[in-house]
Parts: structure tokens; C-alpha cells; sequence
């Protein structure tokens, strides 16, 4: 690899990045306005609370999505060092990021927020079988959402990793 193509490959991450923190920031705010919304329209005060903590959780996704997100700025006319480090620091902040995602980004409010709009309605559905037919599709879709974010989130990690030795080899090459 050399001096050029890393600093395309840090300039190329940097869009990336910017371009899914932007992302996450749009979907947050869609999201809390679209939960803040059905709160307000919403009847039975756990759903209601529910909606609320998700409202919340979505402009909490939003922030923390800037805050850890965002990539610094990669300058184009450093030495080679400096872009290195850079690119690195960028590479380990995400990829920690990713290491403690439960914590940093708020999903346990999320969760609970899920589980006050969905527990009442399976117990309303143990009296009613027929009413199970109402929550299946939404606790499929989270089992789904589960399994998808589990993988993808392990790939990301292994992929910021990998990037990351190939910057520790690419720096002994170049010392030595």
C-alpha cells in the first residue's frame, strides 16, 4: 500500500462514515417524530410510556450517532504519519464504539420501550389466542432485527480489525 492509497482509503472511509452518521442522524430524527406522534395518540398509559422512551431513545440514537460517529478530518497534505494515526484513531473509534453498542447508544431504553408496547398485548392475547395473531408479526420482526444486527454488527468489528493490522503492517514496512 502506498502513501497515496492510504490517504484515498482514510478519504474513502471518512465519506463513508460521514455519509452513515447522517443517516442515523435522519432515521433518528424520523423516528422520534414518528413515536412522538402515536404517543400522543395512544390510549393505555404502558404503550404510551413505551412510545415515549422510544421517542426519547430515537433523538438519544441521533446524538450519540454524531458524537461517536463522525469522523475527524483527514488532511491531504500531512505526512504520511500523521494520516496513519488518523486513520487509525478513526478505525479504533468505531470499532469500540461497535464493542460496547449496548451501552453507548442507549438500546436497553429501546428495548424497554419495546417491551412496554408489546407485553401488554401478549397478555391481553393470553385470554384471547386470536389477539396473538396481532403481536406475532411485531416480536417476528424483532427476532429478525436481532439475529440481522447481531451479525452485521460482528462483521463491521472484524472488518474495522482487519483494516487496522493492515495499518500496523503497513507501518513496519514503511520503518523498516
Amino acid at each position: 500500500m502506498s502513501a497515496d492509497e492510504l490517504r484515498r482509503n482514510a478519504q474513502r472511509h471518512q465519506r463513508k462514515a460521514r455519509f452513515e452518521t447522517i443517516y442515523s442522524i435522519i432515521i433518528g430524527i424520523i423516528l422520534f417524530v414518528f413515536f412522538a406522534l402515536t404517543c400522543a395518540k395512544a390510549h393505555e398509559m404502558a404503550p404510551r410510556i413505551g412510545l415515549g422512551l422510544l421517542s426519547l431513545w430515537c433523538l438519544y440514537f441521533a446524538y450519540h450517532a454524531y458524537k461517536w460517529l463522525w469522523p475527524g478530518r483527514v488532511a491531504t497534505h500531512t505526512t504520511l504519519n500523521t494520516t496513519l494515526e488518523s486513520y487509525r484513531s478513526q478505525l479504533k473509534k468505531r470499532r469500540d464504539y461497535s464493542r460496547h453498542i449496548w451501552r453507548r447508544s442507549g438500546l436497553p431504553f429501546c428495548l424497554l420501550g419495546l417491551a412496554l408496547i408489546v407485553v401488554p398485548e401478549l397478555i391481553k392475547s393470553l385470554a384471547a389466542p386470536r389477539l396473538l395473531l396481532n403481536v406475532a408479526p411485531v416480536l417476528t420482526l424483532l427476532g429478525l432485527w436481532f439475529v440481522v444486527f447481531l451479525f452485521q454488527r460482528r462483521r463491521n468489528r472484524r472488518k474495522l480489525q482487519q483494516e487496522i493490522d493492515e495499518l500496523a503492517v503497513f507501518e513496519r514496512e514503511n520503518r523498516g
